[in-house]
């Protein structure tokens, strides 16, 4: 894990700075959130940096602003103050650049049905410019390896929610890009599903692809994260290697601690 990554190699490719996004909330979020408030602040001056070849995991409560953090990594909404950089390019001044280096995967994605996994891996690799020859030669071991061969040329609205979640992961990453964000890739999957895309996230590590992965699931984070930042209230409360976090409990154990701090203010 992580104590193997030597200082030598240990390159950064993320650098986040006081970023901070609020959200006006309608009557409706209100009443669902139980809150009077107009405004929440879904993540508040978070910094961090991760880097090249390691999976950093961001580990949360749903509502915790993983979500929101990472759509702003992603160039998606901008930040209402603060700056990210990936591999130097700043998401608010060189977006382009930035979505071009990354790929980005959320459950939050959605296919239309009509279409076929082997036409939407087309359209994307054309969209980000890949090579016909290198797109297709990539396709097809990316379709074999996720068992998605076989359904090629059927529309999105007849397959399961399994192969939809394999065929966004391998659109997500079309362009071959190092630096991937994941946004809680094994939601909604079936227990062998969720195995073929943990394998291959350690695969894409061991290829040193630089992985932000986003969960609340502890074992994905013991299994699979070299650091981790716990994010409560859109603050991050801790961050270090999951070998430190771990040293006298688990990381579940952790992550409630800090959680009963945060809830009594001592954090």
């Amino acid at each position: 894990m992580y104590n193997k990554i030597t200082e030598a190699v240990m390159e950064e490719i993320l650098k986040v700075e006081n970023l901070t996004k609020s959200f006006k909330l309608s009557r409706r979020q209100q009443k669902s959130e139980q809150t009077d408030l107009t405004v929440k602040v879904a993540v508040n001056g978070l910094s961090f940096s991760a880097y090249r070849g390691e999976i950093f995991g961001l580990l949360g409560p749903n509502g915790a602003g993983k979500t929101t953090t990472l759509r702003m990594l992603a160039t998606l909404i901008k930040p209402d103050s603060g700056d990210a950089f990936i591999d130097g390019k700043s998401i608010i001044s060189d977006g382009q650049a930035v979505r071009g280096k990354i790929g980005f995967l959320t459950s939050e994605l959605k296919l239309e049905d009509f279409f076929t996994p082997d036409y939407l891996f087309g359209f994307f690799s054309e969209l980000y410019g890949v090579d016909r020859t290198v797109s297709e030669n990539r396709k097809r071991i990316l379709f074999s390896k996720f068992g998605i061969d076989r359904f090629a040329h059927v529309k999105l609205a007849n397959l399961s929610t399994g192969m939809k979640q394999k065929v966004s992961l391998v659109i997500s990453i079309v362009h071959d890009p190092d630096f991937i964000i994941f946004d809680e890739p094994t939601n909604g999957l079936d227990v062998l599903t969720a195995k073929v895309v943990t394998d291959f996230l350690q695969e894409l590590k061991s290829q040193g692809k630089t992985i932000i992965l986003s969960t609340h699931i502890f074992s994905l984070v013991e299994k699979l994260c070299d650091r981790v930042g716990i994010i409560i209230d859109g603050k991050l409360v801790a961050l270090d290697t999951l070998e430190n976090l771990t040293r006298e409990q688990n990381i579940e154990d952790a992550f409630f601690a800090l959680y009963e701090k945060t809830a009594r203010g001592s954090i």
